[in-house]
């Protein structure tokens, strides 16, 4: 976990209650390598001390751009020239509404504008704030410019409500700054194209079939194929996660659009992993106008989809081929002959149900291959994720050059 060594992060934090996330932060960017030095607002050490941040750190805060020790030589500009990133995490309205102005009234705000490194901010804040015409001005002004937006996260927020605002969690703000400093790795100059998520098939205007999928895992190997060093595009169902940073993303919603969808994007694709949980039947016979309630029962004939991992697997151009299985039972036999059927390079399976992986925040997985088996986790999606990217770099060197070859050829 060093992806990070020799980079020099100026971490910012300002004052919304997430702030007490940003210690553990520190320790995450350190153990990748990093160097991380703090700036705190005024209104930060309301929440957190900057003893704290000193402690995790290893180094003095600096709090002031009035400081007449810290700017004996300019040390504003000092530390902007020092940083490779400037990241801050939490990012409220306030911060974001001032570096949109170009405001320049405090050290960080000042660091800022005078840094020529990358910026990146973690917004934090209540839902209504981040879903303001406001605060969506000045993201989008700020992305416009540069800034790298990680998140925010949807879920139950410190004032009780419920909805998109939340910081991401430090360990996925790390993997983020990763893929944002480290384009270098195993599979630096690879293509990979990655389906995330559940689809959702019509039955009426208001009603579809779909699962339970909620796409973190995807998410997860997606920012774990960017940290890598690949070019990475994903395919997603519906979903509520933020894109993780340095990924295209492409919304879908059916079956029949994510087949469109992955064979518009698959040329020069050195790998395809299908992560998405995509429907094997819909309705027969979709319907213009809502069905009205009639009768004591409803029959719904179904009809099948397109095999989506089959059709890609299947090509004579095609990528190295990596599918998932879910299963409730018999994992490895089923996971097995889904791999033999659909001739594979690699399977992911794991066990779900009605309290395994499906909307949590830990996986585990059994990686199968033609002649070999792994088992990673459990653990965290991202760590699992991160290992699973791990060992599909690894066998895809081991292939040889004939599908990177293939990928390579497709983009002449």
């Amino acid at each position: 976990m060093s992806d990070l060594t020799g980079q020099n992060i100026l971490l910012g934090v300002t004052g919304g209650i997430a702030a007490y996330k940003s210690p553990d932060l520190v320790r995450r960017l350190r153990e990748r390598g990093a160097a991380v030095q703090v700036v705190m607002t005024p209104g930060a050490s309301r929440f957190v001390t900057p003893l704290t941040f000193q402690a995790v750190s290893g180094r003095p805060v600096r709090d002031e751009l009035w400081d007449p020790q810290g700017e004996a030589s300019m040390g504003h500009i000092e530390l902007a020239r020092w940083a490779s990133l400037v990241l801050i995490a939490p990012a409220t309205a306030d911060i974001l509404a001032r570096l949109a102005a170009g405001r320049a009234d405090d050290l960080l705000t000042t660091l800022v504008l005078a840094t020529e490194a990358r910026v990146a901010v973690a917004p934090a804040m209540n839902r209504v704030m981040w879903a303001h015409p406001a605060t969506q001005a000045n993201v989008a002004l700020l992305r416009s410019r540069g800034v790298e937006v990680l998140g925010p996260g949807a879920g139950e927020q410190a004032c009780g409500e419920t909805g998109a605002g939340r910081m991401l969690e430090p360990q996925d703000i790390a993997v983020a700054v990763g893929a944002l400093l480290a384009p270098t790795g195993p599979l630096s100059g690879r293509r990979v194209l990655i389906t995330a998520g559940p689809t959702r098939e019509r039955i009426d205007p208001v009603r579809f079939i779909s699962n339970r999928s909620s796409g973190k895992m995807g998410f997860a190997v997606a920012a774990a194929a960017r940290a890598a060093g690949a070019q990475v595009v994903m395919v997603c169902g519906p979903v509520s996660l933020p894109t993780p940073p340095g990924v295209r993303r492409v919304d879908v919603e059916s079956a029949a659009d994510m087949l469109e969808a992955v064979e518009r994007e698959l040329p020069g694709t050195d790998i395809y992993v299908s992560t998405a949980a995509i429907a094997d039947y819909r309705p027969a016979h979709p319907v213009d106008r809502k069905i009205k309630k009639t009768g004591a029962t409803l029959e719904l004939a179904l009809e099948r989809t397109v095999d989506v991992l089959a059709a890609v697997a299947a090509r004579l151009d095609r990528p190295f081929v990596v599918g998932f299985a879910a299963e409730t039972h018999d994992v490895e036999h089923y996971a097995r002959l889904k791999l033999e059927r659909k001739k594979l390079d690699l399977i992911a399976a794991n066990e779900v149900g009605d309290d395994k992986v499906f909307e949590k925040d830990d996986n585990a997985l059994l990686v199968l291959w033609r002649d070999g088996r792994r088992d990673l986790g459990p653990g965290s999606k991202t760590a699992v994720a991160q290992d699973l990217m791990g060992l599909i770099a690894e066998r895809f060197a081991a292939v040889g050059p004939a599908v990177a070859a293939a990928g390579a050829d497709s983009r002449k």
